[in-house]
């Protein structure tokens, strides 16, 4: 390939955020927190090492999901599960 039949594109100028900035994200089912560039809109901070951060909360993440742990876990969010299992036990025979 010769370098006179390259084509230089620019990039298109105002698609991408510019308000990247650290956010602590914290895994409510193990109380992980990592930390990763993030826009997202955050209401809370938590302090991690001295520094205070964004606090976005998650219900899970790769520290808790079974695909990446190898566990099967059962994540149960407002007794969703027992809800469930209390309906359907009149089907069981």
């Amino acid at each position: 390939m010769h370098l006179e039949n390259v084509k230089i594109k620019k990039m298109k100028q105002g698609l991408h955020p510019e308000n990247y900035r650290l956010v602590a994200f914290k895994d409510m089912s193990n109380d992980d927190v990592f930390l990763t560039k993030s826009t997202v809109d955050t209401k809370e901070t938590l302090e991690v090492d001295g520094v205070e951060y964004p606090l976005f909360k998650l219900e899970i993440s790769r520290t808790s999901h079974p695909f990446y742990t190898g566990k099967s876990k059962l994540v149960d969010t407002a007794g969703r599960i027992d809800k469930f299992k209390t309906k359907y036990s009149k089907f069981k025979k």
